[in-house]
């Protein structure tokens, strides 16, 4: 194993010594200074302009973000680990979805969400509620889609500050598209293998000098290379922005649509993933469905004064309505490797979500040092509707035994209420108020410093017993940071930041008196890292972190009946990562992380000593994009996983795999552009990524996916 990490590190250093060596060699004509032979005519000049352009479009890297500080900051001063993928990322590799996105950023694997949501593990720290849009929570479960989003950011380590209760390992914020004066118009046709169909517009301009708009389109009905799954997926997005003197108005709303068969993969046999057909499905196709449906409106109001203030009030309402049935391998492959346990559960979810976000910022200058100073507020109020039933199999019982021959066969199934089911209503209510200083001390120093207080109040009502469980927690969140900066093409950095999980959980579904009782999880991020710019176009960083997560609950050692709060894990590792232009035809992004997470004392779900599941020691992904000739480029990519445990009981391994991508992107005329991604390359067979022990997803075998898009 050692020698194999080693291998993997060695080849990163070698790709970075690449990078840098390659770097001055091509000089683009974005960064190239003017000189003396640039006073042209001006019909030339107007060339230069169209030529850069066009280079910036094509670009990997982004500069800035608002995410994590709440302001407008370059990234190299970000005392964070923050890995954001672009809009030419997301084109040129056909990142449509969260989990494919995501085998880019090192640091965050993805499980399989029991076939019906997006269920990332980060920093060791598995969730299914840290996602964002624009800065604001979107924590329902679902699949995501990218055919609206401008760029994907991960945000590494506790940053409570700026997120609020959760993000022990970190959030995923997706940056929408918004109207703009500029005109955009595009249009992707997209088919592949396993009937895969795909529509996608993005049409808006400026309507007058002070109003624009933008319309976002998407239809989607696929099939898959496992048998009897498809997927239909549908959704409209316009958006308006209002320039009214010095304050700008944005507004939209978005209606999305996500039906879908509910695959949950093969079971285990002997510790693995059983030898079953990478297509066989186990369970009933006819009733593993799932429905999702989300209405949302944003309305962002910001004003500037001109003299260093800026107000931003940002208001969502968001509606999810959700159900999904499945029935599941609820066993491993028995020992004669003959047939395997079903079970069978159906879920509906209906929550109705609104936040209120402002922001006051101020900058100042007092001799040398600089001050951005953040003051601000958020009020959410999330109402949520729980409804499980559980299936009984010849309206009997709860397990059915199937041969492995056939698997899939239809089976008559009853659901209805068992005792520990869910019927419930839950109303969270969240107040919270924040202060942040980024303080610049002359041109190589900077120090970030804030504190957010968060009144958390949940209330469950069981409908069938009619009972009334609450709690209130008062979460204070603070964080550090200090930026040290060089040169100017150089940071280095170091942070603490802090984050806590109140006992309601990620989705607050349930809970029970015994769970009320319990104060949240508390989780402490500690990072140094260093973010190396040698271009403008290219940057290179480097993250070492060690995460501890306390407060988990564990059975009492005198009383099996109660709970204490000793549970403990930690997650220690290193994250590299590069993203850019390396010279005027070669684009790159990818990153390899090397992490370890354990569970350091016994928790409820865990021994002393257990791995994270979902956890690989190492993790592995690089694209390249090469422009062979003024119309064509090609791409090839690797994706690498180490070994990893299915579940906390580390019975079932997943083994090691590397998967290899390539592409082709050609320039047609018309403002045409016809791109092939083809993915699995050598049609390697391997578990992708699993929901427990007996719900492994098998990764998809060689794939071609051909898109026809239009862009002026």
């Amino acid at each position: 194993m050692r020698s194999v990490l080693n291998k993997h590190i060695m080849s990163f250093v070698l790709l970075f010594a690449a990078v840098v060596a390659a770097a001055p060699l091509v000089q683009d004509t974005v960064s190239r200074p003017r000189t003396a032979a640039d006073s042209a005519p001006a019909h030339a000049l107007s060339a230069v302009r169209v030529s850069a352009d066009r280079a910036s479009r094509t670009q990997y890297r982004v500069t800035q973000s608002r995410s994590s500080t709440r302001t407008l900051t370059p990234l190299r001063e970000v005392p964070q680990s923050v890995t954001v993928l672009g809009p030419q990322v997301l084109r040129d590799l056909g990142l449509q979805t969260m989990v494919r996105a995501m085998e880019y950023v090192p640091g965050v694997t993805m499980g399989q969400g029991e076939g019906h949501r997006d269920a990332p593990t980060i920093r060791g720290q598995s969730t299914t509620a840290d996602f964002f849009v624009d800065g604001v929570r979107d924590d329902a479960q679902y699949f995501r889609d990218s055919y609206n989003v401008s760029q994907i950011e991960a945000l590494k380590g506790a940053n409570a500050l700026a997120f609020g209760r959760g993000g022990g390992g970190g959030v995923i914020n997706r940056v929408m598209k918004q109207a703009e004066w500029t005109p955009t118009y595009s249009g992707r046709l997209q088919s592949g293998s396993y009937d895969e169909r795909r529509f996608t517009l993005d049409v808006g301009q400026g309507v007058t000098a002070q109003l624009a708009a933008r319309v976002n389109a998407l239809h989607e009905k696929s099939g898959s290379y496992r048998d009897f799954v498809s997927h239909e997926k549908s959704g409209i997005n316009p958006t308006v922005a209002l320039l009214a003197g010095k304050t700008m108005l944005r507004a939209g709303v978005e209606h999305f649509v996500d039906a879908r068969t509910v695959d949950r993969g093969i079971p285990s046999a002997n510790g693995r993933p059983s030898a079953l057909d990478w297509r066989t499905f186990v369970g009933d196709p006819e009733q593993n469905r799932s429905t999702m449906r989300v209405n949302g409106a944003h309305l962002l109001a910001e004003y500037e004064n001109g003299r260093g203030l800026t107000l931003r009030t940002h208001t969502r309402a968001m509606q999810y309505d959700k159900f999904y049935r499945n029935v599941f391998a609820a066993s491993a492959v028995n020992a004669a490797a003959t047939q395997v346990n079903l079970g069978a559960y159906s879920t509906g979810t209906d929550r109705r979500s609104l936040f209120n976000q402002s922001d006051l910022v101020y900058t100042s200058r007092h001799g040398a040092i600089r001050h951005t100073l953040v003051a601000g507020t958020e009020f959410s109020r999330q109402a949520t509707d729980n409804v499980r039933l559980t299936g009984y199999f010849d309206n009997a019982s709860t397990s059915r035994a199937v041969p492995l021959t056939s698997p899939a066969a239809a089976t008559p199934v009853t659901y209805r209420a068992s005792t520990t089911d869910a019927d419930n209503d839950v109303v969270v209510n969240v107040a919270a108020a924040f202060g942040q200083e980024q303080m610049h001390v002359g041109e190589h120093l900077q120090f970030v410093l804030g504190a957010r207080y968060d009144r958390f109040a949940v209330r469950v009502r069981d409908h069938r017993t009619e009972a009334v469980t609450q709690r209130v927690d008062y979460l204070l969140s603070p964080r550090g940071g200090v930026v040290f900066t060089p040169h100017h093409t150089l940071s280095m950095y170091g942070s603490v930041g802090i984050s806590s999980l109140p006992s309601a959980g990620d989705q607050f579904s349930s809970l029970s008196a015994s769970a009320s009782t319990l104060k949240p999880e508390q989780f402490r991020n500690r990072e140094v890292g260093v973010k190396w710019t040698p271009r403008e176009s290219l940057e290179l960083a480097t993250a070492l972190y060690r995460l501890d997560r306390t407060n988990s609950a564990a059975p009492d050692p005198t009383n099996a009946a109660l709970l204490v709060q000793t549970g403990a894990q930690r997650t220690s590792g290193i994250e590299l990562g590069v993203t850019g232009t390396v010279t005027s035809r070669w684009n790159v992004v990818g990153g390899l992380a090397v992490q370890q997470a354990r569970i350091l004392n016994r928790t409820t779900l865990a021994r002393a000593g257990a791995s994270v599941p979902l956890v690989p020691r190492t993790t592995l992904s690089l694209w390249n994009k090469v422009r062979v000739a003024s119309r064509t480029s090609l791409g090839a990519g690797v994706v690498h996983q180490g070994n990893r445990y299915a579940a906390i009981d580390n019975s079932v391994r997943l083994p090691a795999f590397t998967r290899l991508d390539g592409g082709l992107f050609v320039t047609l005329p018309l403002a045409l552009a016809m791109q092939v991604n083809l993915e699995n390359v050598l049609g390697a067979r391997y578990a992708a990524t699993s929901h427990g022990n007996n719900n492994i997803m098998p990764g998809a075998p060689r794939t071609v996916r051909v898109s026809l898009s239009v862009a002026p």
